[in-house]
């Protein structure tokens, strides 16, 4: 499996828990559209809750003193995540999202250290899984170089450099609005889907 640079993954660990937070809620923003694509497909699923979720977290970030019960936000995630025996293509990218966000929660709940270099993980794997799904090789080695290479992956990698870049130059946070327009990427998610 790919990794990304050593020194991605130690910047990401230099950030302070709200940025970090922030990392988290930018590439949460970008696995929404798969999520919100797979509800509709299906029937299942509630893309409000996730919305709504992530609302609030960017309230938080917002307002360090809002009164926010994560624990709450937690259980309405949970109903709303893709059933287990549902393991189509779909569902396990919209799972990603969920993953993604209770990861989110744990952290504003204090329970995940290594919380946000598993949230840029999540993100990684779901383009592996895309790219795997729909340029598949039996060659390992050239699955590798397929992933390395791919437009998405880069696409990928470049957009939680751009991300974590802009924690670094923004200390602060002054531009949230600005940090999760990047991250809703004008709703195409991280697989290259959008719901248009």
């Amino acid at each position: 499996m790919t990794q990304p640079t050593a020194s991605f993954n130690a910047r990401l660990r230099q950030l302070d828990a709200r940025r970090q937070i922030a990392f988290m809620a930018a590439l949460s923003e970008r696995l929404v559209p798969n999520y919100a694509l797979y509800a509709g497909m299906s029937g299942q699923g509630n893309p409000s809750v996730v919305n709504n979720v992530l609302d609030l977290v960017w309230e938080r970030l917002k307002v360090p003193s809002a009164k926010i019960d994560f624990d709450k936000q937690a259980e309405k995630l949970a109903e709303v995540e893709p059933p287990e025996a549902d393991d189509s293509f779909g569902a396990r990218r919209a799972t990603e999202t969920v993953m993604a966000l209770t990861t989110l929660l744990d952290t504003l709940r204090g329970e995940a250290p290594e919380a946000a270099l598993e949230v840029s993980r999540v993100s990684r794997n779901g383009v592996r899984a895309y790219i795997e799904m729909s340029e598949g090789s039996d060659d390992a080695e050239r699955l590798e170089a397929l992933f390395h290479e791919h437009e998405l992956m880069q696409d990928e990698r470049d957009f939680q450099d751009a991300v974590l870049e802009a924690l670094e130059a923004d200390p602060r946070l002054g531009d949230l609005a600005a940090l999760r327009a990047l991250g809703r990427n004008q709703g195409v998610s991280n697989l290259g889907l959008s719901l248009d």
